[in-house]
Order: C-alpha cells, then sequence, then structure tokens
C-alpha cells in the first residue's frame, strides 16, 4: 500500500485514519485517486478538499462514515448514492443490537476495503449487484444461530459470505489451531474469496483456461467429492512441494483462490515497501540483498519480485523472531508454487495494461481539438495555387 500524509500540515497518516491527530483535519479516503485526503466542512456533509490537485472540489462523506463511524470513503457531493463504492457491495451486515457487532462489522469492512485498494490498483473494480446482477460482486456478514445451519464462509455466484465470528482474534486463532493453518486473517479472507470471484471473471471461458489447468489441474472435477476426500483423508504427504497451503490441495479452485490471495499478499507488501524506500544492503555479502525498482505492478520480471520477496520475508521472520514472537511469513514457495504465483502476475499484469490502454483511449477522446492553422498563425504564407 502506498503511504499518505495530511494535504493541510504534511503529517503521515494511514489507510483507515478519519483525523489528522497533528491539526486536526477531517481526513477521508478517495478510490479514484488511491489516496487519503484532507478536507474542510463548508456546510451540511458537504466537504471541500485541501488537496491541491483537487482546487477546492466537494465531496460528501459516506453514510457509514457520517452514521456509523465504520468507513471513511468520500463519494463526489453530488454523487446519488448515500454509500461509498466500499459499502455499496455490502448487502447484509451483522445486527447491531449486540454491542460486540458493531466492533466486528467494524473490522470486516476495514479488511474489505484492503481488499478493495488492491483490486482497484489491478483495474479489477468490481461492479456491485444492482449495476450487473449476474457479474457484480457482494458481501454479506452474518452470524451464527440465526438458522439452523452454521454460516460458512465462502464464495457463490459473486456473494461472498463472511462469518461474523472470523473478526473476533480468540475465535479465529482458534480456528486457526484446529485447521493447522499457519496463518489466517480477516484479510486473507476477503482475498481467498474474492480469488473464486475472479477466476470467474479472468479465467473461466477465457484463453487462460488450458495454462490454468496445466498448472492448478482439472476445476471440472467433483469439487463436493474432493473437498470430502480432503478432510476425511487429513493433510497430505509432502503438500509443500506442489502447494502453497494444506487447503490448496483440497481442489483446483481452491488451489487458484489460495494462490491468488497469497499473489495479493505479495504485492501489497512490495508496494509498501518500495514507497516506504525500504531496501537492504547487508554488509556481508552472503545475505539476501534487496533493491525494490518500482512498484510490482511496474515490474514485467516474476524473477525480481521473487527474489525481493525472499530477501523481504527473510527479514521480516528474522525480526519477529529476534523479539520471541511467530514467523509473520510461515509459507514455503517451491517450484510450482512459484510457477502458479507467475502465471496470477501474468494474468493481472493483461488486466493492468488492458486498464492502462482504456483510460489514455479515454483520455484521448477529450483532448481539445486543434486550432486551425490560421488561428495558431496570424500571419499565414499564402498556399501556391
Amino acid at each position: 500500500m502506498k503511504t499518505f500524509h495530511c494535504d493541510k500540515c504534511k503529517q503521515q497518516v494511514f489507510f483507515e485514519n478519519t483525523l489528522c491527530f497533528s491539526c486536526e483535519s477531517t481526513l477521508g479516503y478517495q478510490p479514484e485517486q488511491r489516496a487519503v485526503n484532507s478536507f474542510e466542512l463548508v456546510e451540511d456533509n458537504k466537504w471541500r478538499s485541501l488537496n491541491p490537485a483537487d482546487a477546492g472540489r466537494l465531496y460528501k462523506q459516506c453514510s457509514n462514515y457520517v452514521n456509523q463511524h465504520v468507513c471513511n470513503w468520500m463519494l463526489d457531493a453530488d454523487d446519488e448514492n448515500e454509500f461509498c463504492a466500499s459499502c455499496q457491495l455490502t448487502v447484509i451486515i451483522p445486527s447491531l443490537l449486540k454491542e460486540k457487532n458493531h466492533l466486528f462489522w467494524q473490522r470486516l469492512e476495514s479488511a474489505k476495503r484492503r481488499l478493495l485498494y488492491s483490486l482497484w490498483s489491478l483495474g479489477l473494480r468490481p461492479l456491485t449487484k444492482q449495476q450487473d446482477e449476474e457479474r457484480g460482486l457482494a458481501f454479506q456478514f452474518l452470524e451464527d444461530g440465526l438458522s439452523e445451519e452454521p454460516v460458512m464462509t465462502g464464495h457463490d455466484n459473486g456473494l461472498i459470505t463472511i462469518n461474523v465470528i472470523e473478526a473476533d482474534p480468540s475465535e479465529r486463532e482458534r480456528t486457526r489451531e484446529q485447521m493447522h493453518e499457519g496463518y489466517r486473517t480477516l484479510l486473507g479472507h476477503f482475498r481467498h474469496e474474492s480469488g473464486h470471484y475472479y477466476f470467474d471473471r479472468l479465467i473461466a471461458g477465457t484463453d487462460w483456461i488450458d495454462s490454468y489447468r496445466e498448472l492448478f489441474g482439472d476445476e471440472r472435477q467433483d469439487y463436493a467429492e474432493c473437498l470430502k476426500l480432503h478432510y476425511e483423508n487429513g493433510t497430505p504427504p509432502d503438500w509443500e512441494k506442489n502447494f502453497i497451503s494444506i487447503y490448496a490441495s483440497s481442489h483446483p479452485w481452491e488451489d487458484w483462490a489460495e494462490t491468488w490471495a497469497h499473489y495479493l499478499h505479495m504485492i501489497d507488501t512490495l508496494e509498501t515497501a518500495h514507497t516506504c524506500g525500504l531496501s537492504l544492503s547487508p554488509p556481508k555479502a552472503a545475505e539476501p540483498e534487496m533493491v525494490i525498482s518500482a512498484p510490482p505492478l511496474k515490474i514485467d520480471s516474476f524473477e525480481e519480485i521473487i527474489g525481493n520477496w525472499f530477501a523481504l520475508t527473510y527479514v521480516l521472520n528474522s525480526l519477529n523472531r529476534s523479539v520471541g514472537t511467530p514467523d509473520s511469513y510461515p509459507f514455503k514457495l517451491s517450484t510450482p508454487v512459484q510457477d502458479k504465483l507467475h502465471f496470477v502476475h501474468r494474468v493481472v499484469l493483461a488486466q493492468v495494461k488492458a486498464k492502462e490502454k482504456a483510460n489514455a483511449k479515454a483520455k484521448a477522446k477529450v483532448q481539445p481539438k486543434p486550432k486551425f492553422e490560421q488561428e495558431s498563425n496570424p500571419n499565414p504564407k499564402p498556399k501556391p495555387k
């Protein structure tokens, strides 16, 4: 993720902030600019941007910013929607009659917005179900006990369900231990489930499908039967030779979703490292070096990306061990796993470049027409007859 600074006092601020603690300016995130900007109140929920690039343009706060304090995104002042582009995607929230649910909802929305930040960066902004029922994306946050069936976190035709209990760190850690997972986070859930959604959007029925099947396997095999065998047989031997996680070994769809989530994990972390100017220049030649030459989505060479990633995670884990905490990166990337991550990178870069080309084309259409020669040259030479 990029770094952000207050437009008024230049103090560093963060993605979730609503207030600059230095000058007390109101902050808001603008997804189209991928920026946290500062604002001053003009009238009731009309806010003037203090970003010089906006030249005093007016915005309004998302309704969930104003009324629920679970959001910090802004909309154009004349936007007909009361909810921001992120909150429009949430169709069911947990009951707020329970005090803890407000905190859980806040955590869920925060993780979801970080996912959306990445998707915007990849040129993959999703449509809402209101815009396109068939291809749109929606989220519902459900809790156990409201029906006979337990709530299962998952994806179904563009609807991502997250069990609210995942926003409780103690419950999530208990589940992580039971499932023998090295890593389980709210953001990880959002990234994983979005992988299922984008498989349908980017891979299924496209020219990528054959290459996908060569790496991940044939997704047409019975999904329910594969999951049944996965849970009955337990952890497969030597799973780390071919998969990023145990769960990835259950079915090619899950392998893709786990790999997709891991790729987003890498790209966001490397962008943060690049924006912060992080580099590694150890005194010993045998230690890994790292110079991130550009944001990861501007780097075509996956070998450069993976090289930076190995160096960065080596240091992250070493720092954690120095203070007596578990590794922040408990994964091993075998050659087959790297090949799968490289495939995701190629799919994503194709989308990024297609988006850049479309933006350039749209920008060219709105360029002012060149003036006539007589207007640009008051004394034109007569043309020969």
